[in-house]
């Protein structure tokens, strides 16, 4: 497991399921001429996707960004239709670093699409019920208003059984969260109404997880957003806010989805000056 630390920060990337999507729906109106140079595609023109949660331990409280593509919880169609490869493993993962479930303070949900959800719950007989029992689940209030009540389109990604089990332990909240001295989540918008991203400042040193603002390295272009994207133009908006921000911090940009780099930092120019690989990856 790759691991990257951020002044008092140490994230690290556990083993959340990968799955392979359409890379012209991942890049939106991205000519595949554009977009193909960044990130590698296979026959069927599908790109892969990790959906891997990071533990961030932090003044030490362990937090989970996202908690990945969860187990046994997807149809046959579902399984073929999204790509799926590899369902989560997060339990061995949490082992491997002498951690349980049970050990987790905090969710930092940046959004409920069943890719970032469907890990909050797991099958219990004829019922869910939750992994994460001891943690407090933060999201972004419109996030979590529409996990409930989706729209026609939004019904398709929020699911009841990655909700209704765990609403107790649900914290929303408005515009921005403290979530410790240094991190905390703002709620953004662009790629569903509620998303939102992490920001975490320690003296000269920060990260920033945009989340599906940002998807992977190659999304790095402030006009390149998802066509799953509910609101593009928001994402960009806010892609262009955060990357502005974090270039003049000099900060590393994390990833939960990308499947051969782990984090990148940029200097003041955008260019990149370092990088953490996914094991069996050195990535150029």
């Amino acid at each position: 497991m790759e691991t990257l630390q951020v002044g008092r920060a140490k994230l690290t990337w556990l083993n959340g399921g990968v799955n392979f999507l359409d890379g012209g729906a991942m890049f939106g109106v991205v000519p595949k001429a554009l977009w193909s140079r960044k990130y590698p595609y296979n026959e069927k023109n599908q790109i892969e996707l990790r959906t891997d949660p990071i533990l961030l331990q932090l003044d030490g409280r362990n937090y989970l960004i996202d908690s990945g593509m969860g187990n046994s919880k997807l149809t046959d169609k579902q399984l073929r239709n999204f790509g799926v490869l590899e369902q989560s493993s997060l339990h061995k993962s949490l082992d491997e670093v002498g951690l349980t479930v049970d050990d987790i303070d905090a969710m930092l949900m940046t959004h409920l699409h069943f890719d970032h959800a469907c890990g909050l719950t797991k099958v219990a007989g004829d019922r869910y019920e939750s992994i994460f029992k001891n943690a407090t689940i933060h999201v972004s209030q419109v996030e979590w208003d529409e996990m409930r009540n989706p729209n026609i389109r939004s019904a398709n990604t929020y699911w009841e059984m990655n909700w209704k089990p765990i609403q107790e332990q649900v914290q929303p909240f408005e515009d921005e969260k403290r979530i410790a001295d240094g991190l905390k989540m703002i709620h953004t918008g662009g790629h569903s109404d509620g998303h939102s991203i992490l920001v975490f400042e320690d003296g000269d040193e920060t990260f920033i997880h945009m989340a599906d603002i940002m998807p992977t390295h190659a999304h790095q272009n402030k006009l390149w957003a998802l066509a799953y994207d509910d609101y593009p133009v928001t994402s960009v908006h806010q892609k262009e806010k955060w990357m502005d921000f974090g270039y003049s911090k000099q900060a590393w940009y994390t990833f939960y989805h990308d499947a051969y780099l782990r984090a990148v930092k940029f200097d003041t120019e955008g260019k990149r000056i370092d990088q953490v690989d996914r094991e069996r990856y050195e990535y150029k």
